[in-house]
């Protein structure tokens, strides 16, 4: 697709029926991501999470998708980060997995057969040329470990064409992203609203599910206490 000059559509999700949702929709990849922990299960950090809880994750997504590219997050909090890896792609059926190490950490895991999500952090403070030659080169140490996708955070305009520009792998971006990159990721449990926190913000997302629900739900709960029929079996 990036040599096509075809933008990838990537987006996070948890579950089953979401899962079966975005394949419907056609999006090209979607990752299971470690923010399972704080959106979901309602935990303080994303480093709380653990392997045995992203592969219950990973199972849920890969049995919802039949076409997509399923990638799985391997949590910060793991140690062996190779046999993390591998339980997500072995047992959870994961395409690829998603890390945040260094250029040694990937090449350890695709060795092990597991294709890699590399994680790389920018600043859209990024300007400088030595800055921005700085980035290229840690994008580009990744891509020579093996690294099949980059998963650019805070791109900034300067930095992250730059890198999608001297990568021959695609370079996508989720927070601090732009049309600059390869690609988007985006979690949609925040693209459409489907969080409590949506119900107390102004965030411009393509939905609001949090407040269809919750006026869905107060309706049934309005004709259960009226003594009406309720909708649906």
């Amino acid at each position: 697709m990036k040599r096509q000059g075809q933008k990838i559509v990537a987006v996070v999700v948890y579950d089953y029926q979401m899962a079966k949702i975005v394949d419907r929709a056609g999006v090209d990849i979607v990752s299971i991501g470690d923010s399972v922990g704080v959106n979901m299960w309602g935990h303080d950090a994303e480093s709380d999470v653990t392997v045995e809880q992203m592969l219950l994750a990973c199972k849920a997504v890969t049995r919802g998708v039949a076409r997509a590219l399923v990638s799985c997050d391997v949590p910060g909090s793991v140690e062996d980060v190779v046999a993390g890896a591998r339980t997500l792609a072995v047992d959870g059926g994961a395409a690829m997995v998603k890390i945040e190490a260094d250029a040694n950490t990937v090449r350890a895991v695709v060795d092990a057969g597991v294709p890699v999500w590399a994680q790389l952090r920018g600043s859209a403070e990024v300007g400088s040329k030595e800055e921005v030659a700085g980035v290229v080169r840690q994008a580009l140490a990744l891509e020579g470990a093996g690294a099949s996708l980059i998963d650019f955070r805070h791109s900034g305009p300067v930095a992250g064409a730059a890198v999608a520009q001297a990568l021959s792998i695609p370079v996508i971006g989720g927070l601090g992203g732009g049309p600059w990159l390869d690609g988007r990721v985006r979690a949609i449990v925040n693209a459409i609203g489907y969080t409590a926190a949506a119900l107390e913000d102004n965030a411009d997302r393509y939905a609001n599910v949090a407040r269809v629900a919750l006026d869905a739900i107060s309706a049934y709960a309005e004709d259960v206490r009226g003594g009406r029929q309720i909708r649906g079996k």
